[in-house]
């Protein structure tokens, strides 16, 4: 069982998390050496923070756990779609359809409601609900706009285990950040002074 990790800095952003919010959704959630990990969704101001500096959500949005708990289960679907488009393997039918089931979930006008009272009248869903929906419904267009771009052809897992993150690749990078190219560079190095030919 991974323990997380308390205040730790999150790295640089992967190649392509600037273009493509999905692909910096999925990476939220950090894998580190020694079975630590890092989820900058792990709480609701966590979630309303990593949404506001995508301008995503309002600083004062007011996150409930059931919203961040939303964002955390569409980044394990979209994770998902990525591992299987990086490997050539079949998606998940269920990553699918949360994905498509996210990217529906906006209503495009004020709803319909009845009260016994006073009749039928048209509201909006609650603020914080459609801030979220709105988030959701972002997110999922973008990865699904991603997994069906050329962009698809360069998506990738980082290549320096422990990391769990995606980046699309850039020339022959393979890794996410420099540290873990230089992880990676190092266990080698490592391999090769230890097994000589």
């Amino acid at each position: 069982m991974q323990e997380p990790v308390i205040d730790q800095p999150a790295p640089p952003p992967a190649h392509g998390e600037e273009e493509h919010p999905s692909l910096a959704l999925v990476n939220s959630a950090i894998a580190l050496p020694g079975g630590h990990t890092v989820d900058l969704l792990g709480t609701p101001d966590q979630a309303n923070h990593w949404l506001t500096r995508r301008g995503l959500a309002p600083v004062d949005a007011g996150m409930r756990e059931m919203c961040a708990a939303q964002l955390r289960s569409l980044r394990e679907q979209i994770r998902s779609l990525f591992a299987a488009r990086a490997e050539g393997l079949p998606a998940l039918p269920a990553a699918v359809a949360a994905v498509n089931d996210a990217m529906t979930r906006v209503p495009t006008a004020p709803l319909l409601r009845w009260d016994d009272k006073s009749g039928p009248y048209r509201t909006a869903p609650h603020p914080t609900t459609a801030i979220v929906d709105l988030a959701l419904a972002t997110l999922a267009a973008d990865a699904a706009d991603l997994l069906t771009s050329p962009d698809a052809e360069r998506l990738t897992a980082c290549g320096s285990p422990p990391c769990n993150r995606y980046l699309l690749r850039h020339g022959r990078r393979h890794w996410c950040s420099t540290r873990c190219g230089d992880r990676a560079r190092a266990a080698r190095a490592y391999a090769r002074r230890s097994n000589p030919r």
